[in-house]
């Protein structure tokens, strides 16, 4: 299964350095920003599926880190977990009131913080919000974030991709090697839009079909870019005989056996 990623903004090295142990070893994917500016660029080239956000920051503070966070439509879905010394009602409500999922005062037990966040992303699994394989929005979320758009009257570019072949590869490898595809695909598309797209552009999820909403000037290369990263990384979810045959053989030995294609991404305007 793949990873749980974990972004953790901390500015307090030996928790940070605890934290990062404790969920590395309990299979999390860890990353970690010792300040608000680091913790949103790490959030929005890493898309963790859940932030750990320490309030008291130099700089600039857990508050406004999460208010950026929510500004921008990348990372504006990712739920977040405040961690704080303080314990007075008015610094837990206006952390909520900026959009965060969960609010946790030190010291706080490790167990209970591993508890919360797994209640965390499970809540927006449950609620058809995130989808568990890739930890992206789903379909309320896309609908939102169209919705928002439309009312900005803010131009953008829809780009819709699908794995043509999955269900095949399923069938031979079994649906864990396929949720490992579709990890993999989420994290090119990551890739892209971080490296050639803007803070602006949005990744979801409805239902196989991957949507990305991008600054029309980026687009061309956000395509090009998904494209190339597929086809140079896909061959390694196969084994040496399927790439060197070129496909996958279904029904071997029955005189329903054929040859079905490797995976190859596709844009919804292609023929699947």
């Amino acid at each position: 299964m793949p990873e749980t990623r974990l972004l953790l903004i901390e500015d307090d090295y030996d928790l940070a350095e605890m934290l990062m142990l404790y969920f590395a070893d309990q299979d999390y994917q860890v990353f970690h920003a010792d300040s608000g500016e680091a913790g949103i660029e790490l959030a929005r080239s890493k898309y963790p599926q859940v932030i750990l956000l320490d309030v008291m920051m130099p700089e600039i503070d857990g508050y406004e880190t999460c208010r950026r966070l929510r500004q921008a439509s990348l990372t504006r879905y990712i739920p977040i977990i405040f961690l704080t010394q303080r314990d007075e009602r008015a610094n837990k409500v206006k952390g909520l009131e900026l959009g965060a999922d969960d609010y946790v005062t030190k010291p706080f037990d490790v167990e209970e913080l591993r508890l919360r966040i797994g209640s965390v992303i499970r809540r927006a699994t449950q609620e058809s919000l995130h989808e568990h394989r890739t930890g992206l929005p789903t379909a309320t979320l896309v609908e939102e974030e169209l919705e928002r758009r439309e009312i900005a009257s803010a131009a953008y570019t829809d780009l819709r991709f699908m794995v043509k072949g999955f269900k095949a590869y399923c069938e031979i490898y079994g649906f864990l090697a396929g949720n490992e595809v579709f990890a993999f695909t989420a994290r090119i598309l990551r890739e892209a839009v971080t490296t050639v797209g803007t803070a602006e552009d949005f990744i979801g999820l409805l239902g196989d079909e991957f949507v990305v909403f991008t600054n029309p000037e980026s687009a061309d290369k956000v395509r090009d870019m998904v494209m190339l990263e597929f086809e140079a990384g896909i061959n390694t979810y196969y084994n040496f005989s399927d790439v060197e045959r070129g496909g996958l053989l279904l029904n071997a030995g029955t005189p329903d056996e054929k040859l079905a294609s490797l995976m190859k991404l596709v844009q919804l305007q292609e023929e699947l």
